[in-house]
């Protein structure tokens, strides 16, 4: 009979009996048992590399002091993480680290949350005893991501996890000992590789040496312009995340603080990119169903199918690198901060009979590859660009701390009309599945006049975190309108993170796929979990923010993008109607194909 119980081992750290399993390295069980090692380069499950040396113990008969995070536990080990040899040896190494970074701390945008300055203080370390040599001051600034190689620690996170959670492998260690740098082969720029701007690399560097390309100046110019009309709009993600960091639950939902910040950074109106989620479903719902029909008759027009998403700028960048040839499946749909920047500057601006020229778009997103989506030619009409600047969750957070306002004790407030009503479906866009859900909300009732057979509307079979997620639907009684997709079952699919992407592509590309209908999100999670969010040490992040996207959504009257008011309004008094004339003009874009190097290979 075979056993399956784990083999537990059991030894000594710092005089305290502690029993693991097996294959358990000593940092993990110190931190099971709450024994503080500091470590600089580990990330659990992701990075064991053993470079920094900054978690060396003290193992009773080892010749040498070990990296904890390297040694797998053994039976009756006796561990000390803080004898004066330990203790001397991981000061020294800090030092040795902190001689070859610049000392600027009371000016970088990380001090107060960089792990290596956390570090060097709880080591006691008051002084730099050692200069010599420096590492390259090279800084390398892209529309999204800004690299500084003077401040890297050579820890190679932001490596393991391009290449092993992201499957991309952009960057890597180049040269060797002093002369090693992290960044793309041959001397290229980020700007100038497959790069996805995605900022998972961001969100692990414990430095400042990879960070979102900074806009706050930008914006602190436009907002103190007496000459410029400011407007704001606020991604569905960041409300479940900007509260981390003043100290608020993860998940909690700080919609209404958030919109009175907003008024006290003085911005002239804000607005909710809800609104844009919204408009963005009945766009991309009734281009779905115009595939789907002309599929159905035989391929005449545009009956290219599985129809993807195309929300995600970082997914968006990563299909045009990689899958070149096969960007007829992306939805034409520019994403929701695109279409209420295009909006802002054309529809609202006739409201305020405000030259586009004399307004100002900002977007507050938990994505760093919107800062780049904002800058590509595509999202422009009449020489305007719908999005001025772009602020990650982050950068939103040092300008409210900056502008002294009490984030936490703040009154709650409403978005401005028109642009800041939306359904609970916009509220889940953030989240993986989210923008599917929200899509069959609509497109199921729209062709059977019935809602979703879901209980409270959750499509169970594409939430939760699951690489690659899957949902059909058999339409067997349906509207007249729609007779063509009687008996029809819609199979559809979800993933997030470029490693789920890139299996479903290679299906799609081999003409193999059996979808009608696809979401990709670039971030592992989705856009809780973007680039630009909050770095979280709890492991269940995703999970907390997720549940807050969704009971906000519960929370709401008008659930489904088609009942939202304004969008309505939107239609009768500008727009007309879906995939129309003026939908197509300012809602909907193309793509580009893109070589290794991020050059045009088709204009």
């Amino acid at each position: 009979m075979s056993n399956n119980k784990e083999k537990m081992v059991n030894l000594t750290i710092n005089d305290k009996q502690i029993s693991v399993n097996e294959g358990t390295t000593i940092l993990q069980a110190a931190k099971e048992n709450n024994i503080y090692i500091p470590s600089l380069c580990y990330m659990e499950g992701i990075h064991q590399f053993g470079g920094c040396r900054i978690c060396m113990v003290h193992v009773i008969g080892a010749r040498t002091l070990m990296a904890s995070c390297m040694v797998p536990v053994a039976e009756g080990m006796v561990v000390y993480t803080n004898s004066r040899k330990a203790r001397h040896a991981r000061k020294l190494v800090c030092e040795l680290i902190l001689s070859n970074h610049p000392q600027d701390c009371l000016s970088c945008p990380r001090s107060g949350g960089c792990e290596l300055q956390e570090i060097a203080q709880k080591l006691g370390i008051t002084e730099a005893r050692f200069k010599g040599e420096r590492s390259p001051a090279i800084i390398d600034i892209s529309p999204s991501i800004t690299r500084d190689l003077s401040k890297c620690v050579l820890c190679r996170r932001c490596i393991s996890v391009c290449k092993r959670i992201q499957n991309i492998g952009a960057i890597d260690a180049q040269n060797r000992g002093f002369h090693t740098i992290i960044g793309p082969g041959m001397d290229q720029n980020m700007e100038d590789i497959n790069c996805t701007y995605c900022g998972q690399c961001i969100n692990v560097c414990p430095v400042n040496a990879l960070a979102e390309t900074d806009a706050i100046q930008k914006v602190w110019q436009a907002i103190h312009n007496d000459d410029i009309h400011v407007v704001v709009q606020v991604a569905p993600a960041v409300r479940f995340g900007i509260g981390e960091e003043f100290g608020l639950p993860a998940g909690e939902s700080t919609k209404g603080k958030l919109a009175s910040a907003l008024k006290e950074l003085l911005f002239s109106d804000v607005f909710d990119t809800n609104f844009g989620a919204d408009l963005t479903i009945i766009e991309e719902g009734s281009e779905f169903l115009a595939r789907l029909e002309a599929a159905l008759a035989g391929g005449e027009g545009n009956a290219t199918l599985p129809m993807i998403s195309s929300c995600s700028p970082g997914w968006v960048k990563f299909i045009e690198h990689t899958y070149p040839k096969q960007l007829d499946h992306l939805s034409t749909c520019k994403s929701p901060h695109m279409m209420e920047g295009a909006l802002i500057k054309s529809y609202y601006a006739q409201k305020l009979g405000k030259d586009p020229k004399d307004i100002f778009v900002v977007s507050v997103m938990p994505c760093t590859a919107k800062k780049f989506e904002a800058s590509r030619p595509e999202m422009q009409n009449n020489g305007h660009l719908h999005v001025d600047a772009v602020l990650t969750t982050r950068e939103l957070a040092r300008m409210i701390r900056e502008a002294g306002i009490d984030f936490v004790n703040l009154d709650e407030s409403n978005f401005h009309a028109p642009m800041g009503i939306s359904s609970g479906a916009a509220d889940i866009f953030g989240v993986t599945g989210g923008v599917m859900e929200a899509a069959l909300r609509t497109l199921y009732e729209l062709v059977t006049g019935a809602e979703l057979p879901f209980e409270k509307l959750h499509v169970q079979p594409i939430t939760g975190f699951e690489q690659i997620k899957e949902a059909d639907f058999k339409l067997e009684k349906v509207l007249p309108e729609y007779k063509f997709l009687e008996g029809v079952t819609l199979k559809v699919a979800v993933t997030s993170g470029f490693e789920g992407a890139r299996k479903i592509m290679e299906k799609v590309a081999a003409g193999e796929s059996p979808y009608h209908f696809i979401e990709v999100m670039g971030c592992p999670g989705g856009c809780i979990a973007g680039g630009g969010q909050p770095r979280s040490e709890l492991r269940d992040f995703s999970q907390k923010r997720s549940e807050g996207a969704y009971s906000e959504d519960e929370s709401k009257k008008i659930r489904k993008s088609h009942e939202n008011p304004a969008v309505a309004r939107l239609y009768e008094e500008f727009l007309l109607e879906p995939l129309g004339s003026k939908s197509h003009e300012l809602l909907h874009t193309h793509y580009t194909e893109r070589g290794e190097f991020n050059e045009l290979t088709r204009e």
